[in-house]
């Protein structure tokens, strides 16, 4: 295939990509599995494509040695010009060179600068913002399992915010009643409406173009911590934020919310947690599904020993009593829940709750990975800014269906 028709078969790849991805932008919505699957596919040509270009080019820059020419425009003294940068450098670093980096590891070389027969035009700095490419793409956040928002329920919003309400107090029960006899009455608090509306968790950091260019997988393992730093920083959003300015109002920052204490001994945090959970079902119904703890406490349960030395939670060879080896795991679930272990939960304070009923994460959209060299004269100094943002905001409808437990 000529080269010519491998760059359109590139554009054309990449260019397929950027619909899909315009598409689901446009709808405001992240992209389903399918349209993943297929920018993933366009992508893969793209780079297939890019690869056999390159090869292309060191098999003529590999060809040029062979070839003799009277103008020597890099000064060396009669010998064959390049006629073009990849053409140059094998020249420059030679045969011997290039099986020096192939064979070797943690060996470089490098070629003099190259200079064609004439000048080329650059672009001028002033015109970068016009020729500036601006990544809009958006993705799924990494979230390190389990989190906090993963024992939450989850929704989203089209507008800056959501209002509901939260139930009152019930005055009142059903009774029997005999015949012809007066019927107890039930009375409902009026419930109180709230408001949440949606919050920005953002941050950004510059690295350079040849970062980018030469070692892009440190870049990868960058953008990966940086929706990590992410996740954890929302985590504390969403359990301790105070609700004031830009932040988010947190569950451990609502009203109505229930507590329990853990008694001197012989009373233990697991028996206090227990009691957490039947508080959960006694004030309101539900059960409890989760279980938020510091990752210091819950190294204490875990290391729990009975009488003869035997862990509850079951040894480092063994899994916890009753269990079969398929279920061994270093965090294993307190009283059969769901359990997260994350530093966002304060030392001594553990957090029980029928989370996925009573409170729900709404995000606007998905998080939003953008790029630019256009900030602030940033082109000129070929640095590229990295900004990593999202919108949520959290809705806590039954307070009472979660319990603060305080540990000693």
């Amino acid at each position: 295939m000529p080269t010519t028709d491998l760059h359109a078969e590139r554009a054309e790849a990449i260019k397929a990509a950027r619909t899909v991805v315009e598409a689901a932008k446009a709808d405001d919505r992240d992209l389903t599995d399918e349209e993943q699957v297929q920018v993933k596919e366009h992508l893969a040509t793209a780079e297939k494509v890019s690869r056999q270009l390159q090869g292309r080019a060191l098999a003529d820059a590999v060809k040029g040695l062979h070839q003799d020419d009277d103008e020597d425009p890099q000064g060396g003294g009669g010998q064959a010009s390049a006629k073009s940068l990849g053409d140059h450098y094998v020249k420059s670093v030679g045969v011997e060179g290039l099986g020096r980096v192939k064979g070797t590891s943690g060996v470089s070389v490098s070629a003099p600068e190259f200079k064609a027969a004439t000048d080329p035009v650059l672009t001028p700095a002033a015109l970068g913002p016009w020729n500036t490419t601006y990544d809009r793409t958006m993705v799924q956040a990494y979230r390190p399992p389990p989190s906090v928002a993963s024992l939450m329920g989850s929704g989203t919003i089209s507008g800056t915010g959501v209002t509901y309400l939260v139930e009152g107090a019930v005055e009142g029960a059903f009774a029997t009643v005999a015949e012809g006899g007066a019927k107890p009455q039930m009375h409902f608090a009026d419930p109180t409406t709230v408001t949440d509306v949606l919050k920005k968790i953002a941050a950004w950091w510059d690295m350079s173009d040849e970062m980018i260019e030469d070692l892009d997988f440190i870049v990868s393992e960058i953008n990966q911590r940086g929706l990590y730093l992410l996740a954890m920083a929302e985590d504390n959003q969403l359990l301790n934020g105070p609700g004031t300015g830009s932040t988010v109002r947190g569950l451990l920052n609502r009203s109505g919310i229930q507590t329990e204490t853990q008694a001197v001994a012989p009373d233990s945090a697991a028996d206090t947690l227990f009691r957490a959970i039947t508080k959960v079902q006694t004030a309101t119904g539900f059960a409890a599904d989760g279980i938020l703890i510091n990752p210091a406490d819950y190294q204490t349960l875990r290391l729990g020993k009975d009488a003869n030395g035997q862990y509850f939670g079951g040894g480092y060879f063994q899994p916890p009593y009753g269990e079969s080896p398929g279920q061994m795991g270093p965090f294993q679930p307190l009283w059969g829940l769901n359990t997260v272990v994350s530093p966002s939960v304060a030392a001594k304070t553990a957090v029980v709750g029928a989370f996925k009923i009573a409170t729900t994460v709404y995000r606007k959209g998905g998080v939003r990975v953008e790029q630019t060299n256009s900030d602030l004269g940033k082109f000129t100094s070929n640095l590229i800014t990295t900004r990593i943002e999202e919108r949520l905001a959290l809705a806590v409808r039954y307070p009472a269906a979660v319990v603060k437990v305080t540990l000693l």
